[in-house]
């Protein structure tokens, strides 16, 4: 396709990087599912949109590897990034969601204004 990417189609069972293959199916989708949750709260009660949008990223992506472990029985993965004869694991578009949200919560993390929590109402001196 493009000398740095290939379409490939590959099913992956585990989690990033293929980890926890082994695991039961069920557990990994209850796992899954209850960390979407903390999510989803996480992003109803925050006041910042930055990181909403990041915590709607995260939890989109993880609701569509969800997905497919349901249907399918494990994930589909079909981009194949490499230069020369040295590859990036395989991901999809769901993967990407993902790490751009995490990406973005890193980045606030860093550029945002440090909120100072105060004691007693008093402003830090």
């Amino acid at each position: 396709m493009l000398p740095v990417l290939d379409l490939v189609y590959l099913r992956n069972p585990g989690i990033s990087f293929g980890m926890l293959g082994g695991m039961p199916r069920w557990l990994l989708v209850l796992a899954s599912l209850v960390i979407v949750g903390i999510l989803l709260t996480w992003m109803w009660r925050t006041a910042r949109p930055v990181v909403a949008t990041a915590l709607g990223l995260i939890s989109g992506g993880a609701i569509g590897n969800i997905v497919d472990r349901v249907r399918l029985g494990a994930v589909t993965d079909f981009l194949d990034f490499h230069v020369g004869g040295y590859h990036w694991p395989a991901f999809n578009l769901a993967d990407v969601a993902i790490v751009c949200g995490a990406a973005l919560m890193l980045l606030d993390g860093v550029l945002a204004p440090s909120n100072v929590e105060t004691r007693a109402g008093k402003e830090p001196s």
